[in-house]
């Protein structure tokens, strides 16, 4: 962990906290991307201008801090294209199955006391740690 900076990571923590907080409380809604994007690509949804908004949000904003000389780590990407549709596809499937995605159920529906949202959060991690496990030391990536 070269990179270990535990006070921005806490002060980024209490902002993630802050934002699904502000939003649940002005909107109603859960900061939950999968189902704010899913909502996007519903044609005959409603309320499209807060999730744009959200959206626009996540895309913007590193992209501002990039271009006022806060820089941003290249993402290690595999050599593969097929390994990235694949994973993403998985992952896909992976939100739809469990009702929801890691940021939905961690930040926000651990916040709420969701049984689900509990059990959703603990298979997320034990997955976690059993793909890190068999990628790092079986498959020797």
């Amino acid at each position: 962990m070269a990179n270990f900076t535990p006070v921005s990571a806490a002060i980024g923590g209490v902002l993630i906290g802050l934002s699904a907080v502000l939003l649940m409380l002005s909107t109603g809604r859960i900061a939950g991307i999968s189902g704010i994007f899913g909502g996007l690509l519903n044609v005959p949804g409603e309320d499209k201008g807060w999730r744009v908004a959200f959206v626009a949000g996540l895309i913007l904003a590193p992209v501002i801090a990039g271009l006022i000389g806060y820089g941003m780590a290249q993402p290690k990407l595999p050599s593969s294209w097929a390994v990235i549709v694949v994973a993403g596809l998985l992952v896909g499937f992976g939100t739809r199955l469990g009702g929801g995605c890691t940021s939905g159920h961690g930040i926000c529906g651990i916040g709420r006391l969701s049984p689900r949202s509990i059990a959703a959060t603990i298979v997320f991690m034990v997955t976690a740690v059993i793909t890190v496990a068999i990628t790092r030391h079986v498959l020797g990536g």
